[in-house]
């Protein structure tokens, strides 16, 4: 039998070899996941040897990963916003950068949110848990992304305060809201080529690239979404980094006041918002 620690080794050289970032980690990730047991305890059961069929487990998880197939896919979560979500194919990993759009959406109170392209679920289960008395409703054209947004709004509680509907944007939106969030599709057509594998190859196609310019959506949500927010709601939309001037100039020819730039953490634009105008 071998040690969980040569195990993790041997992994991590495995996957540097076939180019994944921080192969060390995922090794860890990928075999306390096998091993059923909590990521932090990896390195404490570094010297003990390993049952077969973990090894097993681990092996094929390995095996899968050096592919690129993410690993929130393999071990089905990844955390978001101090919580983990449920993911699958069928959704995008909820990612780090993301987090700036659910901090600004926090700084004004709301009761009704509606966000565009549901996805897993994360900002509008996140806002939802966060805000006790709000209620939303989330659109996705997937049909497997509702049933994933769905299964999430359970786990995290907020399922009788969240509606969640297949929709293309606005076709079966109804209402007026205080918030309407997106992370839509912003990637161009002819950036896909350069995307990292995880997300080429493995995350839904639709949910990152409209096949055109990276701005279809944002014309549509400046289009339509005055008419489905309240006098003082606003807009949040997340954007590619190199995308703030575009969309900035789309909300603005669209109507739309108090249009302004917010940046992530690591200083990248990241954000969009809008306001109905005075």
């Amino acid at each position: 039998m071998t040690t969980a620690g040569a195990l993790m080794a041997a992994a991590a050289a495995r996957l540097r070899a076939a180019g994944v970032p921080d192969p060390a980690r995922d090794a860890r990730l990928l075999l306390a996941h096998a091993a059923s047991v909590d990521a932090g305890r990896v390195t404490l059961i570094a010297p003990e040897e390993v049952a077969p069929e973990i090894a097993e487990r681990f092996e094929r998880l390995v095996s899968l990963r050096a592919v690129r197939v993410p690993v929130s896919q393999l071990v089905g979560a990844r955390a978001f916003y101090g919580r983990d979500f449920k993911v699958s194919r069928d959704v995008l990993d909820p990612r780090p950068e993301t987090e700036t759009l659910i901090e600004l959406a926090l700084g004004a109170p709301f009761a009704r949110v509606l966000d565009l392209g549901i996805g897993s679920g994360c900002i509008l289960v996140t806002l939802l848990a966060e805000r006790k008395e709000a209620t939303g409703l989330g659109i996705d054209l997937s049909e497997g992304a509702c049933l994933q947004a769905s299964a999430n709004a359970m786990v995290h509680g907020v399922a009788a305060r969240a509606d969640i509907r297949q929709s293309d944007w606005f076709d079966a939106v109804e209402g007026r809201f205080d918030l309407i969030v997106s992370n839509p599709p912003y990637l161009a057509a002819d950036e896909m080529a350069d995307v990292a594998p995880e997300l080429r190859d493995h995350e839904p196609r639709i949910a990152l690239t409209d096949g055109a310019d990276g701005l279809s959506a944002y014309r549509t949500i400046a289009a339509e979404a005055q008419g489905y927010l309240t006098a003082t709601g606003r807009v949040l939309v997340e954007i590619g980094w190199q995308q703030g001037d575009a969309v900035q100039e789309i909300f603005r020819r669209a109507g739309w006041g108090d249009v302004h730039l917010a940046h992530d953490l690591g200083g990248r634009a990241r954000v969009v918002r809008a306001a109905n105008p005075a």
